[in-house]
């Protein structure tokens, strides 16, 4: 459960990344209130799982869902590159985490 909790916090973490270029400088008032939230939700989730999770891996699988998630987003709502320097990158980040779950014995 702990790592479920973990991998939404993670998602989170995507919504709020991406609803930060939406809120256009914190101007736009339900673009902020929808980040602010996903912020809470995203930080509250990760204190959760940090409960049962060495700190380290459960920090760097946060970090790891929020920046491929939102490189992906990237690419696919605001045109950002997808090259295969990009691509292989983020494969990496991804290989990252699968390794710090598998090493992980919670």
């Amino acid at each position: 459960m702990t790592w479920s909790i973990l991998i939404l916090a993670g998602l989170f973490e995507i919504g709020w990344a991406i609803g930060l270029k939406y809120t256009e400088g914190f101007t736009r008032f339900w673009p902020t209130v929808g980040t602010l939230v996903a912020i809470g939700l995203s930080l509250g989730m990760l204190g959760i799982a940090m409960k049962t999770l060495p700190i380290g891996t459960a920090y760097a699988v946060w970090v790891g869902v929020g920046a491929v998630g939102t490189a992906i987003f990237g690419i696919v709502l605001f045109g950002e590159s997808a090259s295969a320097g990009r691509l292989i990158s983020l494969g990496l980040i991804i290989a990252g985490v699968i390794g710090l779950k598998l090493a992980t014995p919670a």
